[in-house]
């Protein structure tokens, strides 16, 4: 059999592979387990030949190793499949629309990440689930301490305080039962923060260590939080072109609805990573606080800006011009200049 390119239907247990030839058409179809796909793949298709999948839970793994065998990977991203599935809507047919969008132009593949970029990518996901958790347990103490009619602090640090002299005051209403409840409470809420803790402080460890998240560690408002989700999510950011893309890719700049030839810009996009995303615009603020500070290039900008605009817009004006810096950062090995808020080349 002469085939071209393979597109393959990632599950669980069983997975669906469409092979068709230089014409598009067809020319071999299995369904199989799990362990065995991969046998059964190496046995029928030539090393050289391109694989193609969704973006999706465990395509990274499957990835890494059709490269190590020689075979050339293109991860795409379920929105640009979703066009090419005709008829109904199952396994086989799934396979034969990634074969068709593996070869149209204009296509933006998933980089494949490494071992390490996932890592850190799940060291960040588990530390915004613990965040979840902890502000809900906070919420949760808030409610019912106001049921007794105390109002407990917004602040972590304030609320830490007060549960303290809740616990010892005898005199605020609550009952002894109440009390053990609430040092219960307390006691998950010190568990959560001595995890989140510990997260941190791996984040951190590496943000010393990988010179990528050390360079962009020197832009305004980015700390190792936001360096190292960055080098999780986008990796080396060769796979965009400009700036521009990679901050579109972000959901960083306007959506757009026009026609007729008459141009509609509504609010940002919010394509791609949400969480990316949401801590760039978190450390878009900072940068916007301290500007006023500051007489640098970047920060001058930010206030010129700040007396025209509102300053959401402002924050998320400023995310954009930090997602296109970090991408000069990441793909030319450059420092930061603050006098422009752009990369300078080193010395």
């Amino acid at each position: 059999m002469n085939i071209s390119r393979v597109g393959v239907d990632l599950a669980k247990n069983v997975f669906q592979l469409n092979g068709v030839d230089r014409h598009g058409k067809t020319v071999w179809k299995r369904k199989l387990s799990r362990d065995r796909w991969l046998s059964v793949l190496f046995e029928t298709v030539k090393p050289g030949t391109m694989i193609g999948m969704e973006a999706c839970g465990g395509a990274h793994h499957w990835s890494r190793i059709l490269l190590s065998k020689g075979y050339p990977v293109k991860i795409i991203p379920p929105q640009y499949v979703k066009p090419f599935v005709k008829t109904n809507k199952n396994d086989a047919n799934d396979a034969h629309a990634i074969c068709e969008a593996m070869v149209r132009p204009g296509l933006y593949p998933v980089p494949v990440k490494t071992i390490e970029q996932q890592d850190l990518q799940a060291i960040h996901r588990v530390r915004a689930d613990i965040m979840s958790h902890r502000v809900a347990k906070a919420n949760q103490i808030r409610g019912l301490v106001s049921e007794y009619g105390l109002v407990a602090p917004q602040q972590f640090a304030a609320l830490r305080r007060a549960i303290a002299y809740w616990l010892d005051d005898s005199d605020n209403g609550l009952t002894l039962c109440f009390k053990q409840l609430l040092q219960g409470l307390w006691d998950d809420l010190c568990l959560l923060e001595q995890r989140l803790g510990e997260l941190d402080k791996q984040i951190a460890d590496y943000a010393q260590k990988d010179p990528v998240a050390k360079r962009l560690q020197q832009m305004r408002g980015v700390g190792p939080l936001i360096a190292t989700a960055l080098v999780a999510t986008i990796g080396d950011g060769k796979q965009y072109r400009k700036g521009r893309d990679m901050a579109a890719a972000l959901g960083l700049t306007p959506k757009q609805y026009s026609s007729g030839g008459k141009e509609r810009l509504l609010g940002i996009s919010k394509r791609g990573d949400s969480y990316l995303r949401s801590l760039l615009v978190h450390g878009a603020r900072s940068a916007m606080y301290y500007a006023k500070n500051r007489q640098d290039g970047f920060s001058r900008w930010i206030m010129n800006l700040r007396s025209r605009r509102h300053p959401n817009v402002v924050a998320v004006a400023i995310a954009n011009k930090m997602a296109r810096t970090a991408w000069v950062l990441m793909t030319k090995q450059v420092d930061y200049n603050p006098n422009t808020g752009m990369g300078s080349a080193r010395c």
